[in-house]
């Protein structure tokens, strides 16, 4: 590009050396960079989130790595948002008896949301984060397509399913093709602070992973006694609520049994904790909800795939048939441990199976 060409781009900067790797890449192709993050926790959250992506050590982090690439940065304010769509949604889940993503949403809302309006004022044509996924403009149906990163290891596309069309098509992931060996060296030879930067892998606003605690602290779910029972209704013990336990989970029950016992069902409703043996955490048929749709404005009637029913499943052979209102019903070929209600469900294929057909949420 020349200097009357250059294309404007956001970057997400969350401190990390994904999002440094990428500014520096994309100004390597002759962009015009400007560096954002969101801030996304109130002043009195500050200490809960310092060292993740919005906090003090992370805004400094990225600030610095904008100075060095001599490109200019600002922090935005959006904790309000991130508290209703995000946080909010966290807690509501839990009570719900489902189990939340809320990585999902926060890419959904906050930073191809807000960001893609911040770029607009900026005066930016495009957006680009560090997610490791591609996207390519799909000439036969002016679609842009999602698909899978290269590095299977490192692969982010699961969070990114329910991005719409107009996200999709402002949006650069200069990783999608790369390992994270590769943005380290990409930080290292820009001399970036971040290249050797641990990268968290829990949830950016629960502290030590930790769900429950975290609700509790935020006063968002509060201990409430209800009945621990088998699928007979056999009442077995009792627990706080709902809110602390996911379905698969074996550890913390406080029930004795011959056999190891797992939750197997939340029942909101009446407040109690369904338990079983591990075979009946076993399913092939299921519902799911919210449904986003890549490749197609209608999808097929039917369609074979591979399903990842959470975001460390491999996979399974599934066949997929959409309803109305945004639904469709799964048909895994083979049984899945812990389908969990709430979590999401992407769809995968095409000739190479990284081809990002859409998912929905998987319903009760």
């Amino acid at each position: 590009m020349t200097g009357s060409q250059k294309r404007r781009v956001l970057v997400g900067m969350s401190g990390g050396v994904d999002s440094s790797a990428t500014a520096a890449l994309l100004q390597a192709e002759g962009f015009d960079v400007v560096g954002v993050t969101l801030k996304l926790w109130p002043q009195d959250c500050v200490d809960r989130a310092e060292d993740k992506c919005c906090g003090p050590q992370a805004v400094m982090d990225a600030r610095s790595v904008c100075a060095k690439l001599g490109v200019p940065y600002y922090l935005v304010d959006e904790a309000a948002l991130f508290q209703q769509k995000v946080i909010g949604y966290f807690a509501e889940e839990y009570k719900a008896g489902r189990t939340p993503n809320p990585c999902v949403m926060c890419n959904q809302h906050l930073k191809f949301g807000v960001l893609l309006d911040r770029a607009r004022q900026l005066g930016c044509d495009l957006i680009a984060t560090g997610h490791f996924a591609r996207s390519r403009h799909d000439e036969a149906t002016g679609r842009t397509l999602l698909l899978k990163g290269r590095d299977p290891r490192k692969d982010q596309s699961y969070f990114l399913f329910s991005l719409r069309q107009d996200q999709l098509a402002r949006s650069l992931f200069p990783l999608g093709e790369k390992t994270k060996a590769d943005t380290r060296e990409v930080a290292r030879a820009c001399s970036l602070r971040t290249a050797d930067k641990e990268e968290s892998m829990e949830i950016c606003f629960v502290p030590d992973n930790d769900y429950g605690k975290f609700l509790e602290r935020a006063k968002l779910a509060e201990r409430h006694r209800g009945d621990i029972v088998d699928s007979a209704g056999n009442k077995l013990g009792e627990h706080d609520g709902i809110e602390f336990y996911t379905i698969g989970q074996r550890r913390g029950l406080g029930v004795s049994a011959k056999e190891p016992l797992y939750v197997i069902g939340l029942d909101p409703a009446s407040n109690r904790v369904v338990v079983g043996d591990e075979s009946k955490l076993e399913r092939a048929s299921f519902k799911v909800a919210n449904c986003n749709w890549i490749p197609w404005e209608t999808p097929p009637a039917s369609f074979a795939c591979t399903a990842k029913i959470r975001y460390n499943h491999p996979g399974a052979a599934a066949t997929v048939t959409p309803g109305p209102g945004g639904t469709a019903q799964v048909e895994l070929h083979a049984p899945a441990r812990a389908v969990t209600p709430g979590q999401a469900c992407v769809f995968y294929g095409g000739p190479e199976g990284d081809l990002v057909f859409g998912g929905g949420w998987i319903t009760r």
